[in-house]
């Protein structure tokens, strides 16, 4: 079995125009909100094996404060420079390439990829996802190579303001 999380990162801020789209901090909203669901991960006891971000800012801090709830190694978070431009099947193939001795593993990026990726893995369609919205899929396979919506089942769909 293999387990996905796609999360989608938390809201970031347009208030510094000097800054490049790919070195936006996350606003104070988004502050609150990554820590938010990297606690409602940890209270379903979800542990991973690996963390894969974008190397936008916004991404990387998302990833950082979610792992820091999940008591995840912010330093084991491996930045894939790839995701932040990739198209849906690029990410699909950065999972693929996932070794597979590692079983559970959080990919954290953007949308309307993320949104995208999920739809094309669960099996069930999902509206597209928030800032700071998590998914999960399960996959009844024993590589990441085999992954798809045929072998997946969603096990969850959550985001902030489910949680207000």
């Amino acid at each position: 079995m293999k387990t996905l999380y796609l999360l989608r990162h938390a809201k970031s801020s347009w208030e510094f125009e000097e800054l490049s789209d790919h070195d936006r901090p996350l606003n104070k909203r988004g502050r609150h909100d990554a820590p938010l669901m990297g606690r409602e991960l940890a209270s379903h006891e979800i542990s991973l094996d690996l963390i894969v971000s974008s190397s936008a800012v916004r991404a990387l801090t998302t990833a950082s404060l979610v792992a820091k709830e999940l008591e995840y190694d912010t330093e084991e978070i491996v930045i894939n420079e790839g995701i932040y431009e990739a198209d849906t099947p690029g990410l699909l193939t950065i999972i693929k390439q996932t070794p597979d001795n590692l079983d559970t593993v959080m990919l954290v990026g953007h949308n309307p990829e993320i949104t995208e990726l999920a739809n094309l893995l669960s099996p069930e369609h999902l509206a597209s996802m928030p800032t700071a919205a998590v998914v999960g899929l399960r996959f009844n396979c024993e590589a990441w190579a085999e992954i798809s919506q045929e072998n997946a089942a969603l096990v969850l769909y959550d985001f902030p303001k489910n949680h207000i």
